[in-house]
Formats: C-alpha cells, sequence, structure tokens
C-alpha cells in the first residue's frame, strides 16, 4: 500500500485519524477541514454557549508528524478513475487511501419562513461559529426560542439559560429526549430546565418564523399560537453528510456504506463518523466515531507495514448516549440499549423525585439490554462496562444493579 492518505473532515474522528497517522513511519497524511477554526470537540459546544469555556479550550491536540492541516478548504469533487480531490479554492490533493469523516448537517424543519437563507437570528447549533452567533446574541432577557427537545435542544437551552436569556424550548414530541429517554426521565429532565427558568412545551409542533422581513420575531406554532422571538436555535437533529459521496459514485443508503474494513464500495475509499453506515447503523455518536478513528488507524497502519490488514476489524458501537449538564445545578443523564421492556423482561426502577434521580435498567435472561440513568453517576462505570462488553450478570438480586456498591 502508498502512503498518501488524505482526510476530508477535521472533525473528531478525522482529526483523531489523522493524528494517529502521522505518526507512522512512511505515512504522508492531509487532513482537510472546510471550517476555518482549528479542529475541536464538538461535543462541548454547549460548554463555550454557556460561556464557562472560551473557543480556544475546546481545541483538539494538533496534528503534528507527518501530517498536514489545511483549514477553511470545502472539498468539492473526487476524481476517483485519478484518484485526486479538487477543492472549492481551486487546490487539489492527490491520495493512494481518501477517508471521508465528512460528518453530518444540521435538519432544517419545513417551517414557513425558512427558505433559501435563515432569518437574522435564527441559528442551527453544529458548528463553533453557531456557537459564537448564538453567544454574541443570548444577552440577559434576550428572548430565546429553542426548537427541538433532543439532546442538543436540552443543552442549547440550558446553555442559553445560563447566559440570562429567557428561553422557550418547543418540542413536538410527548417528553423531552424521547429518542434516548424514557418518558419519566424525560419529565425529570424537563423539571431541571424549568428550574432554571426554561419554558418548556411539549406535543406542540413549530410551523413557521415570522419576521421583519430581515430579522425573525417569532415562532408560530401549529395551533397558531406565536412564541416572541429575538433568536431562534434550530435543533432538530442531523442528517449524514454524503452529497461528495453520492456525486463520486458510492454506495449511500442512510449514510456511505462502509465494511468491517471501514471501506466504501471503492476499495481505496473509507468513511468514517457520523456520515458512515455500518451494518445498517448510522450511530451519530462521538464514542463510534472514536472508535472507528481508532479501528482505521490500526488496519491503514497494519497495511502500510506489512501489505496487509491485520489490525481487528470494525464489528459495531455499544455505547452509552451522556449529557452532562455542568454549572449551578449540575445534571447528568446516561442512556444505553433499549430501556423499553419486552414480554418476560425484568426490570430494575428507583426514582427519587426529592433528589431528581432516576435509574431504570432492562434485564433480558442474564443480560443487561437498556437502561436510563439521571442524577449521580459517579459508578456508572460498571454498569457501563457490563453492557458494552455483553457479560452475564453476577448471580445477585437485580436490585444490587442499582445500588451504590453493585454499579449505580
Amino acid at each position: 500500500m502508498d502512503s498518501r492518505i488524505v482526510v476530508i473532515g477535521a472533525g473528531m474522528a478525522g482529526t483523531r485519524l489523522a493524528r494517529r497517522l502521522a505518526q507512522t513511519p512512511a505515512c504522508d497524511v492531509t487532513l482537510l477541514g472546510d471550517e476555518p477554526h482549528a479542529p475541536y470537540n464538538r461535543v462541548l459546544l454547549a460548554e463555550v454557549l454557556a460561556g464557562r469555556y472560551a473557543p480556544e479550550v475546546i481545541a483538539l491536540p494538533p496534528v503534528s508528524g507527518g501530517g498536514e492541516v489545511r483549514r477553511g478548504v470545502r472539498a468539492a469533487s473526487i476524481d476517483r478513475v485519478q484518484r485526486v480531490v479538487h477543492c472549492a479554492d481551486g487546490t487539489s490533493a492527490a491520495y493512494d487511501r481518501l477517508v471521508l469523516a465528512t460528518g453530518s448537517n444540521p435538519v432544517l424543519p419545513p417551517l414557513r419562513g425558512v427558505g433559501g437563507r435563515l432569518p437574522d437570528g435564527v441559528h442551527p447549533f453544529r458548528t463553533l461559529d453557531d456557537c459564537l452567533a448564538l453567544a454574541a446574541e443570548a444577552r440577559p432577557g434576550t428572548r430565546a426560542v429553542v426548537v427541538g427537545g433532543g439532546l442538543l435542544g436540552v443543552s442549547a437551552a440550558r446553555a442559553l439559560a445560563e447566559r440570562g436569556a429567557d428561553v422557550v424550548l418547543a418540542h413536538q414530541g410527548t417528553a423531552l429526549m424521547d429518542r434516548h429517554l424514557d418518558p419519566a426521565a424525560g419529565a425529570l429532565v424537563r423539571r431541571h430546565l424549568e428550574d432554571l427558568g426554561v419554558e418548556v412545551h411539549t406535543e406542540c409542533r413549530a410551523r413557521g418564523l415570522q419576521s421583519d422581513g430581515t430579522r425573525v420575531r417569532g415562532v408560530e406554532l401549529a395551533d397558531g399560537f406565536v412564541l416572541d422571538a429575538e433568536c431562534v436555535v434550530l435543533a432538530c437533529g442531523v442528517r449524514p453528510r454524503t452529497g461528495l459521496a453520492a456525486d463520486a459514485g458510492l454506495e449511500v443508503r442512510q449514510g456511505i456504506v462502509v465494511d468491517d474494513l471501514l471501506r466504501t464500495s471503492d476499495p481505496h475509499i473509507h468513511a468514517i463518523g457520523d456520515c458512515a453506515e455500518h451494518a445498517g447503523t448510522v450511530y451519530g455518536l462521538a464514542t463510534a466515531a472514536m472508535e472507528q478513528a481508532d479501528a482505521l488507524a490500526g488496519l491503514l497502519a497494519s497495511e502500510l507495514a506489512s501489505g496487509t490488514a491485520r489490525a481487528p476489524r470494525y464489528t459495531g458501537t455499544r455505547a452509552l448516549t451522556r449529557l452532562t449538564l455542568s454549572g449551578a445545578g449540575s445534571f447528568d443523564v446516561a442512556a444505553f440499549g433499549d430501556p423499553s421492556p419486552r414480554p418476560g423482561d425484568d426490570v430494575v426502577q428507583l426514582a427519587d423525585a426529592t433528589r431528581g434521580a432516576y435509574r431504570k435498567v432492562v434485564v433480558r435472561g442474564d443480560r443487561l439490554v437498556g437502561g436510563v440513568l439521571l442524577g449521580d453517576l459517579a459508578s456508572v462505570g460498571e454498569l457501563a462496562r457490563a453492557w458494552e462488553g455483553d457479560d452475564p450478570l453476577p448471580d445477585a438480586p437485580l436490585l444490587h444493579l442499582l445500588t451504590t456498591d453493585g454499579g449505580l
């Protein structure tokens, strides 16, 4: 295998891969990132929005050794015959292996008033530029509306409230974070936000944006009610960024299809992170992106050294979804697997409304298959390891799983 490796996408997955490969002898790595900033930890954007971290604090470790980082350079097309990436600024990068780590784009809902250009004051919450623009607008007393009550929307609402904004969160589902949590846990997240002054509306659908022709003035709900707004955050999920791959003729379903070697339908091109679909799954989680980057780094390094990919193949990720709401009134949330039991499953559940704590696990046979944990997660590691490793549970009362000395 030749040594020229081009990585498109300077997010967490692409940067981690480039950093590892740059330390491999005789490996020439080029990392293309379309953002002008140094690569950063996207998971910590809410900390920047809340004002706890300066932007430079969330910068990722630099790519050194045999690596080049081109910032503010957008990959425009891939010539698979010549094995060249053409960039929007007129430059190009030849490759022997190409890695697509293009991430995902925010989903912009079909709202009236959202056309080719968002009105001033309306922001997705996906990039550092989004975060900095919101921080500049969210002053004490600013009327801010967050559309979407998933993990991203909850994080944004909490951060804006900490900046002193008057925040309204509008969510179409019946409970907050309903992709990850059960209704009881979602209700506790809601109470936590309301204790911080966030006004929460569930089972309501945003229908449109109202503006004065330039700047947003409100969010219209499906029932005709209008939420006054000086700034709006659209936190309606993300979609794998697959356009570059599709234009190059690679197989794309929900994401860019890859095998256990993280290869696309072109054996010279790989994909990792939010844009990749492995065994029918697009993870959209930082943990999965990091595991894929590490797996591919091992595979490519072993191939460079011996001509054969001898490192362990990627077989999928079992990871927790975790949200830490720090600052005053810290609040931790962790969810994994399927928290909805099937007939015959055992369910162990503990709730402490006074402390805002909630713990639930679902056990099938002798295996842990899902759980939701809110509150103090200091001992979450034991439970996480049991689930991630798919290990048999110890022969002990199931309540032991949720006690301090038994995992939680």
